[in-house]
């Protein structure tokens, strides 16, 4: 049982900490970005080094008081705001925000969890180096949040999800143990992969202070396309010949529908859109070459080929920097278009590449069946994650729907279940999808989760209620 903060346990707090590091939670860390779940007040910890949040996490554990980490803020699933149960201290990363080292010539940079990835990203850049983490909420979102929750974005088909990026981590377990596992090895075979259950445990095994992060060389040349197609299966069928033909030079895959451009056209009327009109189907396509390739004459090709194969009507290969920026501007604000109409249910999924077009038309189908909506569907088709969103027929707004959210994202949940796939592909699990886990989860994994949780964390202290939702 766990208990709130109170005013001894502050007063404890602030005998052991510098002055400064305890205060009163500001509104924005009490809230989260789709207005879902809301604190009225809290307490909370802004430490500066790893010692500092030991001694927090020892004395939250003596007390049984538990601990909410915060990175940017920037999650959607609710992982980073406990509204119910015994109020907890927010554990806030953003001061530690050192890059503490970096090793051009090994490819590996040393961060701490509080540097925003934009800055993580900018300092690979100084000695040529790429770090290829990148999504929407990359200028506020910070690295250690970004681990936590195992994020994805727009590079997943070439370098994959944050895990990928990670070789090692500095973590505080939950007995305020200090871990000192900031590895840059490619290989260590030493017993259990402490690295990997911290990242995408969302806070819920510990707190992620530093990482050592993977580099790679920055492509030479690179290229970028929007391409009209059919439909998602001519979409797949491109995708299956761009990589034969240029391997891990495809960096990106995305696809588009035209309801996105549409609610861009509506909302966002000062965006740019490529075409004169939204074609029903579009793709965006990112390559990067190694020196003495042609990523320009190689979408040229590609384009060609699918022209030739009938999967293409249409294409706009970018011709400047300036317009490479353009065409992902496009997609980046997609969806901020989002937020401002307003989803009933948004979906984060992930099927097998092969059924990403039979999931597309029978959960049109769904929907349509539950009543009138609009869809928008776009995502990152390389990796077989869709941003699946379900929005209020024009004239309406989502206040209109609020009886049917439950029901439309059980249908589409169900749906991504039957076709293999997940219903948490890049936004992990906080508090929204603790029942989507208990739901559709392995018995086997969901029984070995609680064991870990339970013995890493006795005390339920660690960011409780987020991926495993608290007991009754």
């Amino acid at each position: 049982m766990l208990n709130p903060v109170c005013d001894a346990f502050e007063a404890r707090l602030r005998a052991a900490l510098p002055p400064h590091v305890i205060k009163a939670a500001e509104p924005r860390y009490l809230e989260e970005p789709r207005g879902r779940y809301e604190v009225k007040s809290g307490l909370m910890a802004l430490p500066e080094n790893v010692a500092q949040v030991a001694q927090i996490v020892r004395l939250a554990n003596a007390a049984r008081v538990g601990i909410v980490p915060y990175g940017g803020g920037t999650g959607l699933v609710g992982g980073q705001v406990a509204p119910d149960g015994p109020a907890p201290l927010i554990v806030s990363l953003e001061r530690m925000n050192a890059i503490r080292a970096v090793y051009a010539q090994e490819n590996v940079l040393i961060a701490e969890a509080g540097v925003i990835l934009a800055d993580v990203q900018a300092a690979a850049e100084v000695v040529e180096r790429l770090f290829p983490l990148s999504l929407a909420s990359e200028g506020t979102a910070r690295i250690g949040g970004n681990l936590a929750s195992n994020a994805g974005g727009v590079n997943v088909l070439r370098y994959g999800n944050a895990r990928d990026l990670c070789l090692g981590l500095e973590a505080v377990l939950p007995d305020g143990t200090i871990w000192n596992g900031l590895s840059r090895l490619r290989k260590d075979n030493t017993g259990y992969d402490l690295r990997n259950l911290l990242i995408g445990a969302e806070g819920s095994l510990g707190i992620i202070t530093a990482a050592s992060l993977k580099l790679s060389p920055r492509p030479a040349g690179e290229g970028t396309a929007f391409i009209v197609v059919q439909d998602p299966e001519a979409a797949i069928s491109l995708l299956s010949a761009a990589r034969a033909e240029l391997g891990d030079g495809i960096s990106a895959f995305e696809l588009i529908h035209r309801q996105g451009l549409d609610f861009m056209s509506e909302c966002l009327p000062d965006i740019r859109l490529p075409f004169a009109h939204n074609p029903e189907w579009c793709v965006l396509i990112e390559v990067g070459l190694a020196r003495g390739l042609d990523p320009q004459g190689a979408l040229e090709t590609l384009f060609e080929t699918a022209l030739d194969a009938g999967w293409a009507s249409d294409g706009l290969i970018a011709q400047s920097a300036q317009q490479r920026r353009d065409f992902w501007s496009v997609r980046e604000h997609i969806p901020e278009a989002n937020r401002r109409i307003g989803s009933v249910s948004s979906h984060d999924i992930s099927v097998p590449i092969s059924a990403v077009p039979e999931f597309i038309a029978r959960a049109g189908e769904v929907v349509a069946r539950l009543g009138p909506f609009r869809v928008n569907c776009f995502g990152h088709l390389g990796d077989g994650n869709l941003h699946y969103n379900i929005f209020p027929d024009a004239g309406k707004t989502r206040a209109d729907y609020l009886q049917e959210r439950d029901i439309v994202k059980s249908a589409v949940h169900d749906l991504v279940h039957a076709l293999e796939g997940s219903v948490s592909a890049e936004h992990g699990i906080g508090r929204l999808k603790t029942g989507d886990l208990e739901k559709y989860g392995d018995p086997a994994k969901l029984a070995a989760m609680r064991a870990i949780k339970a013995a890493l964390d006795p005390n339920g202290i660690m960011n409780p209620g987020a991926v495993l939702a608290l007991k009754s």
